[in-house]
């Protein structure tokens, strides 16, 4: 089976892809790494005049680190950071940081993150395709 054809990014607007409920694209965020997000339009609701988009509404846990070695290696991290007595706990608690916890999350910080996104016009996210 070949690969999806992949949209430019500079000319297609995701709204041209999700165009109707329940269409569906796969968002692949770093092609080494294999981080694919099944993305699906679930309902469409009327654009809030007061609110800046994009916004997050919800989510859980910190992104994973770079180069962590996609879905396995992040949940090898996750064993060996929760575990003390890990034989690599030391050497990925100081590749990943010490400030580095899995499990915070803060729409607040994810809403100032996506702030500059709202002023480029025009741009749109890398290595998405529709869906089949």
């Amino acid at each position: 089976m070949g690969m999806l054809p992949v949209e430019n990014e500079r000319t297609v607007r995701l709204a041209s892809v999700l165009g109707r409920v329940g269409a569906k694209a796969t968002y692949t965020y770093d092609m080494g790494d294999s981080w694919e997000h099944g993305i699906v339009l679930e309902k469409r609701l009327p654009a809030d005049p007061g609110t800046a988009y994009p916004v997050c509404t919800g989510g859980e846990r910190a992104c994973p680190p770079e180069d962590c070695g996609g879905i396995g290696g992040f949940y090898d991290l996750l064993d060996a950071l929760g575990d003390p007595t890990h034989e690599q706990h030391d050497e990925l608690l100081d590749w990943g940081g010490d400030d580095y916890d899995p499990d915070a999350f803060s729409i607040d910080d994810v809403n100032r993150m996506l702030t500059p996104s709202r002023h480029r016009r025009g741009k749109t996210l890398r290595g998405w395709a529709p869906a089949r």
